[in-house]
């Protein structure tokens, strides 16, 4: 990958800072959602992380469904990370069948995933043992358009356990996810990462290291 790309893009971890905001972000807890889907995805449902380790008094990381946009004229829906200077959006479809990533982006960069990343199984599959893979192929272009830089990411999922965590933001059982990466354009995606996810809460873990501290929703049956 050329220089200057790599100054563009940063990293796609979501360029986590130890410097802390000139605001802290917060959100409400206990906000009644009359209905959240096994995957949550309704507009308006927020959740808060810190870095694993962080003290309880660090400025959050809050993450965003934002609702249905469209992506390269594909319907999705917009998942925003924002905080510490992180700037992130993820678009996705998401239904019983599991969770397609079509593209991210970040200030200045688009990124686009043909055919989408698998993120999650469908809803009925979930086990421990289970695994899924694929590859798709990755376009990286500016905000004028033009593209930067073109290659092939290949990822494999593993469910490795389900156990009970207990987190800032309470005690879930989840299901414990190892996620590898590789690509062609010299390491965009980290190589290996974990997750926990539990059903009608979300990411309590997220691949990026960050622990959930709170949510403006109650689960359903299911979660925690």
């Amino acid at each position: 990958m050329a220089a200057p790309l790599r100054t563009l893009l940063g990293t796609l971890a979501l360029g986590l800072s130890a410097c802390a905001p000139q605001t802290t972000t917060t959100v409400q807890a206990n906000t009644p959602v009359s209905a959240v889907s096994f995957y949550p995805h309704e507009p308006g449902l927020a959740w808060t992380y810190l870095l694993e380790g962080e003290a309880a008094d660090q400025p959050a990381y809050l993450l965003r469904a934002l609702g249905p946009t469209v992506f390269f004229d594909q319907p999705t829906l917009a998942f925003q990370m924002t905080g510490r200077g992180a700037d992130q959006t993820w678009y996705r479809t998401v239904s019983s069948s599991g969770v397609l990533l079509h593209g991210l982006r970040k200030p200045g960069v688009t990124i686009r995933l043909q055919p989408p990343w698998r993120e999650a199984p469908a809803e009925a599959e979930w086990r421990v043992g289970l695994s899924w893979q694929g590859q798709s192929q990755v376009t990286v272009s500016a905000d004028d358009g033009k593209e930067q830089a073109r290659g092939t990411l290949t990822y494999t999922y593993v469910v490795q356990d389900r156990r009970m965590v207990q987190t800032p933001g309470g005690k879930f059982e989840v299901w414990v996810v190892t996620r590898q990466l590789t690509d062609t354009l010299g390491g965009l995606f980290p190589a290996t990462q974990q997750l926990w996810f539990t059903p009608f809460v979300g990411d309590v873990r997220t691949p990026e290291g960050l622990l959930l501290t709170g949510r403006n929703f109650t689960a359903r049956t299911g979660g925690r």
